[in-house]
């Protein structure tokens, strides 16, 4: 069973940046993309970023500009660069892996932002 455990979330003011990480507790094979998800209270969990396996990227428009999403192909792992903060990115950050074999879910990784 594979597992994904992200690091790096924490409190920061706004303005601030803050580094996401996330990494597979084994190798996963025939991934097609790996993202960044987020879920704030109240409300539906939703798309941050996403990248695939050829390196091509989305971002939610709420983040364009702000947040920059990196992958390891030979560690397996994502990271999500969030710079220029706002309380709005305040959420639960989720990492992702889909792959032909399966999808898989973090525990979650809590980013508040707030003075």
């Amino acid at each position: 069973q594979v597992q994904l455990v992200e690091s790096g979330g924490g409190l920061v003011q706004p303005g601030g940046s803050l580094r996401l990480s996330c990494a597979a507790s084994r190798v996963i094979f025939r991934i097609i993309t790996m993202g960044w998800y987020r879920q704030a209270p109240g409300k539906q969990r939703e798309l941050v970023a996403i990248i695939t396996s050829s390196g091509s990227t989305n971002y939610a428009d709420s983040v364009k500009g702000r947040f920059t999403i990196s992958r390891d192909n030979a560690k397996n792992t994502v990271d999500l660069q969030m710079n220029s903060l706002k309380p709005d990115d305040t959420a639960v950050y989720y990492c992702n892996v889909n792959s032909l074999g399966g999808e898989y879910w973090g525990q979650g990784t809590q980013v508040t932002v707030s003075s």
